[in-house]
């Protein structure tokens, strides 16, 4: 039986709640440290999304990312009833998450993992590579969820082994944000909104272009 959707964005707040307080603290303690690298913050954005989605996949599905519960919703794998409640708790984790790094470590020059294009990139590249990342990710996504719920036993491994290489690979360019939630809460906490727009139509976009392939796929196999 499905929870209620109330209980369904408790467990969506939450879990972007976690999501950015281990995500974007591992920056911010790295900032501060220099102890996990970057590395260690890829490692550590994919081990958080894995064991949110362990943790309340059966509950809420755990998207933890406004650009997934969009294509979701697009792809009528979720209510867009359910989908506007999502989006608000989800940015409203996030933010909370920030405030609260914030609060516990101050503002430095790491911006409480705030995301900004990296310098030598144009904003419309930093666009492509947040569409390409979040396109990819969201192609994993919906290859191994039940609707819109993430709850086979490899749903997790999958989705956070995705998060993790492309953090690898996009981190040092655009902070492999691929999550308008993620960059909005940082964001909005440090007060460093340079670039955001690049993060909300980047993120959705891809989602959709990728969960396109993903259908497209299925259909053939079919």
């Amino acid at each position: 039986m499905q929870s209620p959707l109330p209980t369904r964005c408790l467990a969506e707040f939450l879990s972007t709640f976690f999501l950015i307080v281990i995500g974007c603290g591992a920056i911010a303690v790295d900032v501060r440290t220099e102890a996990l690298t970057h590395v260690g913050v890829a490692i550590v954005w994919g081990l958080i999304v894995l064991t949110m989605i362990y943790a309340v996949g059966s509950v809420s599905g755990a998207h933890m990312n406004p650009a997934v519960t969009i294509a979701f919703a697009c792809f009528r794998k979720l209510p867009f009833k359910d989908a506007a409640a999502y989006v608000p708790v989800q940015c409203l984790g996030a933010f909370a998450g920030a405030i609260a790094i914030r609060a516990v470590l101050g503002l430095d020059e790491g911006l409480l993992g705030a995301t900004t294009v990296k310098t030598g990139l144009t904003p419309m590249a930093g666009m492509a590579i947040e569409a390409m990342m979040t396109g990819i990710l969201m192609f994993v996504v919906m290859g191994v969820s039940t609707g819109a719920k993430e709850e086979s036993i490899t749903a997790g491994i999958a989705v956070g082994s995705t998060i993790a290489m492309e953090a690898f690979v996009a981190g040092p360019l655009t902070a492999a944000s691929m999550n308008p939630a993620r960059s909005l809460g940082p964001a909005l906490a440090s007060g460093h909104l340079t670039d955001l727009w690049v993060y909300i139509v980047g993120p959705i976009l891809g989602a959709l272009i990728g969960g396109s392939l993903r259908i497209c796929l299925k259909a053939k196999h079919a």
